[in-house]
């Protein structure tokens, strides 16, 4: 007698990363792809960008590609008959206003086919000491049109001041700031701020820290502060991947928080003992799924 097929085993969700491309090293997608699929998720790419490297080398080739060329993606996409087994979207650095004006109308028609997915913008304009390092006009059309989008927003503590208008000191100022924002996200989504990068004068200084506000409360999560100098390129597009799969699979902020957080502290930990210019997203993949340090999310509000 034959045996019974085992059960099916459940169908993997399924994201769309709209991000720059880089053939040498971890930026944009060349950072978030791999870490959503190390953590079980189907990943469908398109590239705003394809560059050499990435531009803080201060040299690259490659091109930038055309805004259009989004859309005639999502037309393909979508002719498989799939659009509606979308789970989310993933933007990161967009490049130019016709880029977010195509990234949102892509979130737009994600929805159309599927109510529930939900959009993920990692809103790339600046850093501390760099500044402001996007087109001088991005800031504010990200703001007026993919924040309204979102129902996840993943700033650096330099893009929450910006966003904001407001000066982030303190947890409380953290705090009052991420919530301002809350206010301006998709109003029927969760409506989750994740603030990367934070350091601030009521923490200790060996530490650094990222907050997650939500309408139920606000975790944060404290890791050491590595010494990379300069900082590694990429630790933000790879964090709001892995938030991002982490909470698609778990619906859970707090988890989703330590366990993102565990991984990229694990994934830096790694880069700063080799000396690496790049993340070593390769390298380090099994602290995606499996870190081998745990720090856990205290919620704090």
């Amino acid at each position: 007698m034959t045996a019974p097929f085992p059960d099916a085993a459940p169908s993997p969700l399924n994201v769309l990363s709209i991000q720059s491309w880089v053939s040498f090293g971890h930026v944009g997608n060349a950072a978030a792809v791999f870490p959503l699929q190390r953590l079980g998720i189907e990943v469908w790419a398109i590239h705003t960008v394809q560059f050499s490297n990435h531009t803080g080398y201060g040299a690259w080739t490659g091109a930038v590609f055309p805004p259009e060329q989004i859309a005639e993606l999502v037309d393909g996409i979508e002719a498989r008959g799939t659009l509606d087994s979308c789970a989310g979207v993933l933007s990161g650095y967009m490049g130019s206003g016709g880029t977010v004006a195509a990234v949102v109308e892509a979130v737009r028609r994600v929805r159309g086919a599927n109510a529930a997915a939900l959009y993920c913008c990692d809103p790339v304009m600046g850093d501390v000491g760099r500044g402001v390092f996007v087109r001088p006009e991005l800031p504010d059309l990200i703001a007026a049109q993919a924040l309204g989008a979102a129902d996840i927003l993943t700033p650096n503590q330099f893009e929450l001041e910006l966003l904001t208008g407001r000066e982030v000191r303190t947890l409380q100022g953290a705090l009052a700031a991420a919530q301002s924002l809350r206010e301006r996200l998709h109003p029927s989504g969760p409506r989750i701020v994740v603030v990367t990068s934070l350091v601030r004068e009521d923490a200790p200084a060996d530490q650094i820290e990222t907050l997650a506000v939500t309408d139920d409360g606000a975790w944060l999560c404290s890791t050491p502060l590595l010494p990379l100098d300069p900082p590694r390129n990429g630790t933000g597009d790879t964090i709001a991947a892995l938030f991002f799969g982490h909470y698609l699979q778990r619906r859970d902020v707090g988890a989703a928080l330590s366990l993102s957080m565990s991984a990229l502290y694990g994934l830096l930990k790694r880069t700063h003992e080799a000396g690496s210019r790049e993340i070593m997203l390769v390298a380090a993949q099994d602290e995606f799924t499996s870190p081998s340090q745990r720090f856990e999310a205290e919620k704090i509000a």
